[in-house]
């Protein structure tokens, strides 16, 4: 038996028609991560977080690699890859990092107060 992996991008409708008929559609993540030595913040999309996390700590992605170790600050699911996508466009953008920033320095005990 021969089983093929399909990659097609589908309409939000027609995603939620799959999902009701039992349909798996794959999940993206949109996740910012904070670098624990440095003030850093890498904002990315996965389908695969945990995977990816390993290999932003371990150095294998270019980007990243002087900054490492990493911890997670952020991390929101989507249903497409263009609705990731937007969301990661929007976390990169000033305000979006802004957002960021607050969210590391509230969970690191730091005040925001300018």
């Amino acid at each position: 038996m021969i089983i093929a992996i399909v990659r097609v991008q589908v309409p939000p409708r027609v995603q939620a028609l799959l999902i009701l008929q039992g349909f798996f559609v794959m999940n993206y993540i949109v996740y910012a991560i904070s670098s624990i030595k440095r003030n850093y913040i890498y904002v990315g999309l996965t389908s695969d977080f945990e995977k990816r996390l390993i290999r932003h700590n371990n150095g294998y992605e270019k980007t990243t690699k002087p900054y490492a170790p990493f911890k997670l600050i952020y991390s929101e699911k989507c249903s497409s890859r263009e609705e990731a996508r937007q969301r990661e466009i929007y976390w990169k953008s000033g305000i979006g990092k802004e957002r960021l920033r607050a969210i590391r320095d509230k969970s690191a005990g730091l005040s925001t107060d300018r």
